[in-house]
């Protein structure tokens, strides 16, 4: 892609936390977006399902035993939903379709993009990343509620240090190996198995504050986890 492109990996909580979708911050994010764009910057925006799928989740699981299919599908509908709202709010600045499939190229001359989930066994994580390797872009932006990765639970234990950078092999000891749906990791166990494959820079940063990603699309100092090989 000749334009700057940059992947997004926007958390569904973000999107739609448990008191209803947040309107505002939408409203503040696209005027960020569209602003870069007018810089010469391009955009996938892969919407996660969140709190609207872990609703959905729990609810099934109170009811019956549910597959790990079933769950992921849930999830894949719930960020499906939140990924045409994204789409929505872009109005003629976004591609008309979500991407349902990142391994099939979508040629546009729109400037964002915009995708939700895809198959079972697969997290949004994991579909920015696909999207990554099938553009050729090098780095994903995975927005969520944490300012840093950190090397424990830093609600759990008083003694966890925030990560500003990190490699692969190092990052993946503490997400593991596993998915599982529903959980909430600062980046997929799987997707990053994937991203370390393919040499790629995340950075994972508090999506709530957007002053602080303008300051990354300024190329200016800012808050949050860099990992790469």
């Amino acid at each position: 892609m000749k334009k700057e492109t940059f992947i997004i990996s926007l958390g569904g909580s973000l999107i739609a936390p448990p008191k209803g979708v947040n309107w505002q911050y939408l409203k503040k994010l696209r005027q960020l977006i569209i602003s870069q764009t007018k810089k010469g910057k391009k955009f996938f925006i892969i919407a996660g399902g969140g709190t609207t799928a872990r609703k959905y989740q729990d609810a099934a699981r109170k009811i019956v035993a549910v597959p790990n299919y079933d769950l992921d599908w849930l999830g894949i509908y719930s960020s499906r939903l939140n990924a045409r709202l994204v789409k929505i709010i872009f109005l003629d600045h976004a591609h008309p379709e979500i991407i349902k499939n990142p391994t099939i190229q979508t040629r546009s001359k729109n400037n964002i993009i915009v995708g939700g989930g895809w198959k079972p066994g697969w997290s949004t994580d994991y579909v920015a990343t696909m999207i990554a390797q099938h553009y050729k872009i090098k780095t994903v932006i995975n927005l969520s509620n944490i300012d840093y990765v950190y090397t424990r639970d830093p609600k759990k234990y008083k003694t966890a240090e925030k990560i500003q950078n990190i490699n692969w092999k190092e990052f993946r000891k503490i997400v593991g190996d596993k998915w599982i749906p529903g959980t909430s990791k600062p980046f997929d166990p799987i997707a990053s198995r994937k991203a370390q494959q393919l040499k790629l820079k995340v950075i994972i940063m508090n999506g709530q504050k957007l002053n602080n990603l303008k300051s990354f699309f300024d190329g200016k100092k800012y808050n949050g986890t860099t990992i790469e090989n």
